[in-house]
């Protein structure tokens, strides 16, 4: 296990069998398959995505679904990656040197992860449409472009919003290819090394995500102030909101930064890390509920008879004993931070395995957030007809107390 004095000077048992390429490669190929099932489960929903992010549909019934191409996708690079790690366990055996020595083999995993996204692959009947829709958007979205609302910008904030979510796996990919090109005797499944291009590197791309959506919700607002004033979109004062809230994530990085390269400890900066963290946990919580979700929870339209408590009157993905239930998990997932709180739980945080695990929930939590994100674009376009344009928190929708569709 972790902490093993045998193994932790050089490598922990859940590296030697999970190094770390292989959990970025992971991380990856989970969120197309988790993308698959959003698509599948909003489709049963009557949600139409593609229609929302303007992606094609589909021409002829014989078409595969968007949701099965996904899949297919998703399938694809399950089975490469799977008969990669295969060999490299029997490659290895646990063995320390040997893991080091074969980091040659996750690397091309990557690499052909990599080629896999930008090669078509029609012969091999997985559809090459999506991929290059995805990397024109990446492309875009990479230098916080925002395409104009007829033209998919909902796709182009989903995909931003996503990404915030990776940045600590977008920093572990970069680890991996410093240690592999650019260390001394160094090897992409030794120990990870976080320091890996000085003090300042990884960090600076763990907060590339939040930037990028910072830029966006500048752009909205610029978009806003220079059109004509309507009552719909306000005078832009949402999007600088949105902005603030993407900018509380650079002090929480930064101060977490300062107080790993710190060889003593300061409370000061641990309490301003912790104040930080607080700050940017509890305010993207409030507008997860009350902006993304247009849920009443916050607003004095909570205890309205109309529809159940914090909620609002339709409800199309589920009943709403899950929205209280999401709403709790939100929450707790946000604040995951909190185990550095005790002095044990600290410890623990630091074994690749609990690094793992916590970047595999927040990608979890994305995942169920796109859910409840997409519906309710989709109930501001279908409830008021006013399309993909900027919106305010929606408050009065012309429907049932709410929808139940089981």
């Amino acid at each position: 296990m972790d902490g093993d004095p045998a193994v932790e000077h050089q490598l922990d048992s859940f590296s030697l069998a999970f190094p770390l390429p292989y959990r970025v490669a992971f991380i990856v190929i989970l969120a197309i398959w988790g993308w698959g099932l959003n698509l599948h489960f909003l489709h049963i929903r009557r949600i139409d995505v593609p229609a929302l992010i303007r992606y094609p549909g589909r021409s002829s019934s014989a078409q595969l679904t968007h949701h099965h191409s996904t899949y297919r996708l998703a399938t694809f690079l399950s089975v490469t990656s799977a008969l990669s790690i295969v060999v490299f366990w029997l490659c290895t055996r646990r063995d320390p040197q040997r893991v080091v020595d074969y980091d040659w083999l996750p690397m091309t995993n990557l690499l052909v992860l990599a080629g896999l996204f930008s090669v078509p692959l029609r012969r091999l009947s997985v559809s090459h449409t999506g991929r290059s829709r995805l990397l024109w958007t990446l492309r875009r979205v990479a230098v916080g472009g925002l395409a104009e609302p007829k033209d998919g910008k909902f796709g182009d904030i989903l995909l931003a919003d996503v990404l915030t979510s990776y940045a600590k796996i977008l920093a572990d990919l970069f680890v991996c290819i410093c240690m592999f090109f650019f260390t001394r005797d160094g090897s992409a499944t030794a120990r990870p090394d976080r320091g890996c291009g000085g003090q300042l590197l990884v960090p600076l791309i763990m907060a590339i995500p939040s930037a990028i959506r910072l830029r966006q919700c500048l752009i909205e607002y610029a978009r806003v102030r220079s059109a004509p004033y309507r009552e719909s979109t306000g005078w832009g004062g949402q999007h600088l909101a949105n902005a603030i809230k993407y900018s509380t994530a650079f002090p929480v990085i930064i101060l977490g930064a300062m107080l790993r390269n710190q060889k003593t400890g300061s409370p000061g900066l641990y309490r301003a890390w912790m104040v930080a963290c607080i700050l940017n946990s509890l305010y993207s919580f409030y507008w997860d509920v009350a902006k993304d979700w247009d849920l009443t929870l916050f607003s004095r339209e909570r205890e309205s008879p109309d529809y159940p408590f914090g909620l609002r009157r339709r409800l199309l993905v589920h009943k709403p004993g899950v929205y209280y239930a999401v709403i709790v998990l939100d929450l707790v997932l946000r604040c995951t931070w909190m185990i550095k709180l005790s002095s044990t739980m600290d410890r623990i945080s630091d074994f690749e395995s609990s690094i793992f695990l916590i970047q595999f929930l927040e990608v979890f939590r994305r995942w169920v957030w796109i859910f409840f994100r997409v519906e309710t674009e989709w109930l501001r376009n279908t409830a008021t007809g006013l399309g993909l344009d900027d919106m305010v928190l929606l408050g009065d929708f012309q429907a049932n107390k709410y929808e139940d569709e089981d």
